[in-house]
């Protein structure tokens, strides 16, 4: 299974929750998470790791072996165990690297891919922040389930409602994840017709731990982010079910999608503030990548 997630604006937490799914997967599973934000890597920096191997060295290699095997062995674990192939931390280098790994596709089908199919085996692949020009999309059109962070206000409800069309994600039929305080998840699901898969919950200790920082004790299985992720994934490691038409948003079967974007951009450009949940725990990775 291959995973993509990503934003489409601002740094609402994709290198922190896609390190949280990555090593709260339920078990059995061959797990690794593959760094793909055209911005630059930060897993490495965070969690001291050496420059080599990583996705460079995982493009270069894919050149000349391509093979199901080969993403494992550009991995390097972190201190639970998690493999972890690391991005550089320049976005020249990474931009160039996602590309080489890109042109070496083997019948239209990147090595993330080919690595996916292995029997029990998940890829995820933090894409950062796509739009139409990132070279991550193609890892995003490839990829089994999209998660899309976004936070939800109006502004960048009224961004996500345009910008959909725009990198062509609907066709990829992505799952939100809302981060941090603001409209009810019902109402962002009936608006944009979208499912809301999960609310990112508030748990700061749990995300520095996830960002690599020295001190802090909780651990992933003990976070209330690390909860969250444990249970979305163990969601999307179910079996697939057939969509039922009738339990979609109706503005999903009856409207075509650029009369939805349309509406869900004037929607969110003329909403009111965003209405505070009662739950302490809805807030968010804000201001983490």
């Amino acid at each position: 299974m291959l995973i993509a997630v990503c934003s489409l604006k601002g740094s609402p937490g994709v290198t922190t929750w896609s390190v949280a799914l990555a090593a709260r997967w339920p078990q059995p599973a061959r797990i690794a998470l593959v760094e793909c934000d055209p911005s630059g890597g930060s897993v490495a920096t965070r969690f001291e790791l050496a420059s080599t191997p990583g996705l460079v060295s995982l493009a270069a290699a894919a050149r000349r072996d391509a093979t199901a095997e080969l993403l494992w062995s550009h991995a390097q674990p972190l201190a639970g165990g998690l493999p972890v192939v690391a991005a550089p931390p320049g976005a020249d280098y990474t931009r160039a690297a996602l590309h080489a790994l890109l042109d070496s596709r083997k019948k239209g089908v990147s090595v993330l891919r080919d690595a996916a199919t292995v029997q029990g085996a998940v890829v995820i692949a933090d894409c950062g922040r796509l739009d139409s020009t990132s070279p991550a999309m193609s890892i995003a059109r490839e990829a089994d389930q999209v998660l899309l962070l976004a936070r939800p206000h109006a502004d960048e409800l009224t961004h996500l409602a345009a910008g959909l069309a725009m990198v062509d994600l609907w066709s990829m039929r992505p799952g939100l994840m809302l981060v941090g305080p603001g409209y009810p998840a019902a109402e962002v699901a009936r608006e944009l017709g979208m499912p809301v898969l999960a609310r990112v919950p508030r748990d700061d200790k749990g995300a520095r731990a996830l960002s690599g920082h020295a001190g802090t004790r909780r651990g992933p299985a003990r976070s209330a982010l690390g909860k969250a992720a444990h249970q979305l994934a163990t969601r999307l490691a179910m079996p697939p079910r057939e969509p039922d038409a009738s339990a979609m948003p109706l503005s999903v079967r009856e409207r075509p999608v650029e009369h939805l974007v349309a509406g869900g951009a004037d929607r969110w450009q003329t909403a009111s503030p965003p209405r505070r949940q009662g739950n302490p725990n809805d807030s968010s990775l804000e201001g983490r990548s």
